[in-house]
């Protein structure tokens, strides 16, 4: 099997658009959420979610915005600047390092373009149109970001969306990365992206009762992981993108490769619709690190899932004790939705980002507004502030989706 590099990062997030923005916001604990005010039919409300200050036009030609649901401009946005670090911007740097046909595109979303059938809804049902955009189709399906990226960068390798709910993008990497180890492809352009903050899907997530309410110190810090007063998750937009290559090809180029793509894994439950279950999620770990040929004790940072809901912070604290054993007692341990928010389908590449630039800088983000973490989440959560980790070697990422479905990558320092 070949090695896999990572030579490119790129992000557009509530904490941060651009990875040095990001990675100052994660280090730094300063959380993007705030309060939006949302028309809905029976009045606007007030919610607190992860919303990006974006301005399309100053990206596209307003021709363009025809065609791209805001699911596709996060995408092609974060997927520039991951190209132009990995030094592949432009056709001809791309043409010199790989054939077209060996250069493919995994995207991971939850939703794809809700905002557009949103839009389609309102029209049809409140506005009483007699006929919707003729782009409504191509605007709304899951796919058009992936056909979007292709296009726009000339892709012509294997190409797939990967719908798995929160773990969408982090399936996506981890099965592009199968694509370069096996030899399907020598390059992929890979990551997530969500733009669900739409009347529809807010309305939806209401009904369930897992958004968390404004907290007395502010709407910034009412994303609370592992926190005894914690009062649920937090919806986000945004998107991340990673160009992985083949290891000889990426060094014979003189790329910089930023990381070693190692572990992946995937498991389902088989339980619940949307209770976890801490087997299924330990199984996932223990594969991941069977997979990068790791030992529990050589990770030293988990980038958790830690959505901040009541069971799920819980379970994942079960499942990481059982798949650690005695290590997870040493292991450092945040999440970084308390400043980015749940990003859905974007969230496993966004975390998984930010685990890469922990690795790179050998720093470790905390969990934000953790001051009084919940008795059964008792492990090292690096609470409040940043952590210097000297000789940091190898980093984990956990994403676990309703459905029970469980994926978790794990990344190495060069």
């Amino acid at each position: 099997m070949r090695r896999v590099a990572i030579t490119g990062l790129g992000v557009v997030s509530a904490a941060g658009c651009g990875r040095a923005a990001f990675w100052d916001a994660l280090q730094q604990g300063q959380s993007g959420l705030r309060s939006i005010e949302v028309p809905f039919p029976t009045g606007p409300e007030s919610v607190v979610a992860g919303a990006i200050d974006f301005t399309p036009d100053s990206h596209f030609p307003r021709s363009r915005l025809m065609t791209l649901d805001r699911t596709a401009q996060f995408a092609l946005v974060a997927a520039r600047e991951a190209l132009a670090q990995a030094g592949l911007t432009d056709d001809t740097q791309r043409s010199q390092a790989y054939e077209a046909a060996r250069f493919g595109v995994s995207m991971g979303t939850g939703m794809g373009g809700s905002g557009s059938t949103d839009v389609a809804y309102t029209e049809l049902l409140e506005r009483k149109a007699a006929r919707l955009r003729p782009m409504t189709v191509v605007l709304a399906m899951c796919n058009a970001t992936a056909a979007h990226l292709a296009m726009d960068f000339g892709l012509k390798g294997p190409s797939s969306t990967v719908s798995n709910a929160c773990a969408s993008s982090a399936v996506a990497i981890g099965e592009a990365m199968r694509q370069i180890r096996h030899g399907y492809a020598d390059a992929m352009l890979v990551g997530g992206t969500e733009a669900l903050l739409n009347r529809g899907t807010i309305k939806a997530w209401q009904a369930m009762q897992t958004l968390a309410k404004a907290h007395p110190e502010g709407e910034h810090a009412s994303c609370r992981p592992f926190s005894a007063d914690r009062s649920g998750l937090v919806l986000a937009e945004g998107a991340a993108m990673l160009v992985l290559e083949a290891w000889e090809t990426a060094q014979a180029r003189g790329a910089p490769i930023l990381a070693e793509l190692v572990g992946y894994a995937t498991s389902t439950d088989a339980h619940h619709l949307t209770q976890p279950q801490a087997d299924g999620q330990a199984r996932a770990i223990t594969l991941a690190l069977a997979d990068a040929g790791l030992a529990a004790q050589d990770i030293g940072y988990l980038n958790a899932h830690g959505t901040a809901t009541e069971v799920g912070d819980v379970v994942e604290t079960e499942a990481i004790k059982q798949a650690f054993g005695g290590a997870a007692a040493r292991l450092p341990v945040s999440s970084t939705k308390a400043v980015h928010g749940h990003a859905m389908g974007a969230a496993g590449a966004m975390e998984f980002v930010a685990s890469v630039l922990a690795l790179q800088n050998g720093m470790l983000p905390p969990t934000a507004f953790l001051d009084t973490p919940d008795p059964r989440c008792d492990l090292d959560y690096v609470p409040g502030v940043a952590r210097q980790a000297y000789g940091l070697k190898a980093v984990m990422s956990n994403s676990f989706a309703f459905g029970g479905s469980n994926a978790v990558l794990v990344a190495k320092a060069v």
